[in-house]
């Protein structure tokens, strides 16, 4: 019997702009992360889940879940605007995470879709063409699918259960399902419903 090939998680980025990017960035903070983040060691999935809040800590805690590989290969990536694919273990210093701020994430906008592209592109070839890459990030959007589906096409999924959700609830759902080790129903993007009516709000 063949062995279940397990898929990737592609975690969509946190925006750097807002209150907790200014928090994080702000010269005079003197908590432990944004001390590691002036030192230029704090990672993309710390950066990130402060940054977010509760829509990519339940990345996180999702992927940390379910994502481990038995391989010693990283199945986790962060999209990363204009810097491609990176684990989330990645450093990312502060002048690296300013650039990001200044780049539209928008499939329209060559320094972000053609940099994923590239990045999607040697993803798949370092993994043999074959793994499916599941997308923890809105699909109701073409900013990250339109690349991504050009790589991998039907092997580009998404949880079902993402369908009419919002950030928050999103976050809510992935780590309601890491904490009780249940995995999320995946389903294609191409052809699937990216829209929906929004569901019973979480209790």
């Amino acid at each position: 019997m063949p062995a279940i090939v397990a898929p990737i998680f592609l975690l969509s980025p946190a925006k750097a702009g807002g209150r907790r990017y200014a928090i994080l960035t702000n010269e005079k903070a003197d908590f432990d992360l944004a001390l590691k983040f002036r030192a230029g060691s704090a990672t993309i999935g710390e950066i990130y889940s402060f940054i977010s809040g509760l829509y990519f800590r339940g990345k996180m805690a999702y992927v940390n879940a379910f994502g481990a590989a038995p391989e010693r290969s990283s199945r986790v990536y962060v999209i990363v605007p204009g810097l491609g694919l990176l684990p989330p273990e990645t450093v990312l210093s502060a002048e690296q995470l300013r650039a990001t701020a200044d780049i539209d994430v928008h499939e329209d906008n060559p320094l972000h879709h053609d940099v994923l592209l590239a990045a999607a592109e040697s993803l798949d070839r370092a993994t043999g063409y074959e793994r499916s890459v599941v997308l923890l990030g809105s699909v109701a959007s073409a900013k990250y699918t339109t690349a991504l589906l050009k790589v991998f096409d039907q092997r580009l999924l998404f949880p079902a259960e993402f369908v009419g959700r919002g950030d928050m609830s999103r976050g809510g759902i992935m780590l309601r399902s890491a904490a009780s080790g249940q995995e999320l129903t995946y389903v294609a993007v191409g052809g699937g419903t990216l829209r929906g009516p929004r569901p019973a709000r979480l209790s």
